[in-house]
């Protein structure tokens, strides 16, 4: 890994920072600056993009698109990948494979404008067709989020209490301006975003108490049977998680550049790490946003590392009570784990989240003088993925 980049996060609703710039446009933003960056470096041979909602204004292969509006060479080939959350950081996977066989340089990252092309909006059968949603055993991600805290006595005020911290770190790390040599100004109809707009500093535990719960607002009450039938220890759900325990819906964009030693060596670039190990998972449907443990435990197996041998982690938040089992089921210490903040006090791009946290912790790495450094997502339907870097 060469370099990383990536936009500030807007809040994804019509007056939010990124609103009025398409997800292309917000793409090509990415691929300029990282040309910019790296002006004496031979193109890259391929540009591999994860997007989650391909519809609308993200529909069309916009990674095509955007890489012809960068006046990237047109021998550039362009891939998109939809992985739900996992996509942004598979991507940076698929890019180290191909880039180990080929000596070349890909551009591999993530968009997603979720202001502009809500969530859900291309109705795949899994989450919109009744039919389909009952046979695959689907939950909407809050109610899986609350099987989790069900199955593992995880409670409110224990997800609340991770949910603050979240904001009071990502609060410190803004002030610090941690993140500002990744971030790239992006032009907008209102003027230039450069800061990640979703953090509540000012949020309490007191605050989040008084929140209703997203099964009280969304519901819906029905699927609460399936997971019992199937785990019947329990005689009720425990729905604990709100709007200030969940991921902040968000727009942005990211990009790493990686490519073979014998690539870096040839356009005199200076490696910033190397990937040790990846892997890809899949859990229970009913309780799905656990694929990113899973996922981080086979990465450092391949790696043949134990978690203790990990400096830091970045693990998306994915839902509070998830992130307290992650840190249990591995034993981390929680010192080491999304030591920034993370996507509750960040906001989620679903595509881009993935290439956004492997410029998170490369930052970190470096600030810190620390070595080594675990990326883990959990997505939807049961999936996961997880990588493993060391500086160099």
């Amino acid at each position: 890994m060469y370099d990383a980049v990536r936009t500030a996060r807007g809040a994804a609703h019509p007056q939010g920072g990124l609103a009025g710039v398409k997800p292309h446009a917000l793409l090509k933003t990415t691929l300029t600056a990282l040309k910019a960056r790296n002006v004496d470096t031979a193109a890259p041979s391929e540009l591999i993009i994860g997007c989650v909602t391909q519809t609308g204004e993200q529909g069309g292969h916009i990674a095509r698109t955007a890489a012809i509006l960068a006046d990237l060479p047109t021998s550039t080939s362009a891939m998109m990948l939809n992985n739900f959350c996992c996509s942004g950081l598979d991507a940076c996977q698929i890019a180290g494979l191909k880039t180990a066989a080929t000596h070349e340089l890909i551009y591999a990252g993530g968009v997603e404008s979720m202001s502009r092309v809500a969530a859900f909006s291309d109705k795949g059968p899994y989450y919109s067709d009744p039919e389909t949603m009952q046979a695959a055993s689907f939950a909407p991600l809050w109610i899986s989020a609350d099987f989790v805290a069900t199955s593992y006595d995880i409670s409110r005020v224990d997800a609340d209490t991770y949910a603050v911290q979240s904001q009071q770190k990502a609060a410190i790390a803004q002030a610090e301006k941690r993140a500002n040599g990744s971030i790239i100004p992006v032009e907008t109809p209102t003027g230039i975003f450069e800061v990640d707009e979703t953090p509540r500093p000012n949020t309490t535990q007191e605050r989040l108490a008084k929140l209703d719960t997203l099964h009280e607002k969304f519901g819906p009450p029905s699927i609460d049977a399936s997971f019992l039938k199937k785990h019947p220890s329990h005689a009720v759900v425990s729905h604990i998680h709100h709007v200030g325990s969940a991921p902040s819906l968000a727009d942005a964009a990211a990009l790493v550049l990686i490519g073979s030693a014998e690539a870096g060596q040839a356009n005199r670039l200076k490696p910033r790490a190397r990937i040790l190990s990846v892997a890809n998972a899949a859990a229970d449907p009913l309780l799905s946003l656990t694929g990113g443990i899973d996922a981080a435990k086979v990465a450092l197996t391949r790696a043949g590392l134990k978690a203790g041998d990990i400096d830091l982690y970045e693990f998306n938040e994915a839902y509070a009570a998830v992130c307290l089992l992650f840190q249990k089921e591995l034993g981390i210490d929680p010192a080491t784990m999304n030591v920034n903040g993370g996507a509750i006090a960040l906001g989620h791009p679903m595509g881009a989240t993935g290439a956004i946290l492997i410029g998170t912790i490369l930052d970190e790495l470096e600030r810190r003088g620390q070595s080594t450094g675990l990326i883990s997502l959990s997505g939807a339907a049961g999936l996961g993925s997880a990588m493993i870097i060391e500086r160099v």
